[in-house]
């Protein structure tokens, strides 16, 4: 009780009102996308960490790993008037809340809490809006990995692919062992997921024309035509059950031996840690090859949307909670991502975790870390969802190489 009182009465100085805070902090309702098994067990990390500060937890999860199944429920939510307290949300759906007035002020926290000096700038782009916190960031996801597992690698030689050739190699010898090659569920924003690594791989240089700047001749050139040629090869390597499958699913696919690889971000990790599989030992996690040294991320934030005025002191114990050192330590080994905060120790950090921490600092450093195209960083979610439907159309057989790369360029130009 004592412990109740005191985060209560800390509530109750930062949104400065009194003793009305003590009951305004005690609840928070989290729209979230986070239902498979690994980030759930994610999740529960900050909601028990939120029940030690007095902090009851309303869960409102939405499945659908993009989140576009949860963008829909809340924007019913916020049209009726009943807007949740925190939303998970990403990139640019950050943004286009923001600019419709809907978030709320985290300044007086993030101030307290110097959050300017250890949340990465490429982070801030969303975590802010016209100079204001409105999200406090839990994660840095990086989308550019390769998940395999360690027992059908030995088999096909043990050597990890670091080119395109390479890559094609190792899935034909997964072919050979009778395993399906990829594991792959056939969801608009899991194709993205692929296409995004697949165009990063022919050069930062042609990823950030044809993703961030939008440039008409990098969405509609030979070398866009060369990675839908890629797409197809790829989608030779899935099995024929492939449509629908969640993400997760395809995770079991490779933990369980009946698949080879997936190309998928690192919040599969969270699949294999929770099945209690090593990496190094069970499974190998690596950069898409001909990506090394690159970084395409997103980051889950949860945006606190405005509300009345007594229900404002449970948003900020709840940011100030996401953004505590130990939190980001212990959420983030769990749920297979780095932490938001470049101060935050690698210690407890297996070896993906590690190498996620390493590379995202390298990036940074490096400007290579790039806002991911298929997960809502690159640009706003009109022109995600064009490419989207071009990317999914095209690896379903509808459209040849050539007719794709004409309509990716021409669905962008429309969606701007």
């Amino acid at each position: 009780m004592r412990k109740f009182l005191t985060m209560t009465a800390i509530a109750a100085v930062m949104v400065g009102t009194g003793g009305m805070a003590a009951k305004a902090a005690e609840n928070v309702e989290v729209l979230h996308w986070w239902t498979s098994g690994g980030e759930a067990s994610a999740l529960d990390v900050l909601k028990k960490d939120l029940e030690t500060k007095g902090i009851s937890w309303t869960d409102m999860p939405v499945a659908g790993g993009g989140g576009t199944e949860a963008m829909t429920v809340l924007r019913a939510r916020v049209t009726g008037g009943n807007a949740p307290t925190a939303v998970q949300m990403l990139g640019f759906d950050i943004v286009d809340w923001a600019k419709e007035g809907a978030l709320g002020n985290l300044d007086e926290v993030a101030a307290k809490e110097g959050w300017d000096k250890v949340i990465p700038s490429a982070l801030q782009k969303f975590s802010k809006y016209d100079g204001h916190w409105i999200a406090a960031p839990v994660n840095v996801h990086s989308t550019n990995w390769v998940w395999i597992n360690k027992a059908a690698l030995d088999k096909a030689g043990g050597k990890q692919p670091e080119s395109w050739e390479e890559l094609i190699a190792l899935l034909d010898k997964f072919k050979e062992q009778g395993i399906t090659p990829i594991a792959h569920g056939g969801q608009p924003w899991q194709d993205a997921t692929i296409f995004d690594a697949v165009v990063l791989s022919l050069g930062n240089d042609f990823y950030n024309q044809a993703f961030i700047e939008l440039n008409p001749d990098a969405l509609g050139g030979a070398k866009m035509k060369e990675a839908f040629d890629r797409m197809t090869k790829l989608r030779s390597y899935v099995d024929d059950n492939f449509s629908g499958r969640d993400w997760n699913l395809a995770s079991a696919m490779v933990i369980e031996g009946k698949a080879g690889v997936q190309f998928m971000g690192d919040w599969a990790k969270g699949e294999f840690v929770k099945a209690g599989k090593k990496p190094g030992t069970d499974f190998v996690c690596m950069r898409f090859p001909g990506t090394q040294g690159t970084v395409t991320f997103n980051s889950d934030q949860f945006a606190m949307f405005k509300v009345s005025a007594e229900k404002t002191a449970a948003q900020l114990v709840m940011a100030s909670a996401i953004e505590n050192p130990a939190f980001q330590s212990a959420f983030n080994v769990v749920k297979g991502s780095a932490p938001a905060r470049t101060d935050v120790s690698d210690a407890a950090f297996d070896d993906c975790g590690k190498k996620a921490i390493k590379d995202l600092a390298e990036a940074d450093k490096n400007g290579t870390l790039f806002g991911s195209m298929a997960h809502g960083h690159a640009n706003p979610a009109s022109v995600k969802n064009a490419i989207y439907d071009v990317v999914t159309r095209q690896f379903n057989g509808e459209l040849s190489s050539d007719e794709a790369a004409e309509e990716l360029k021409a669905a962008v130009e429309a969606a701007k």
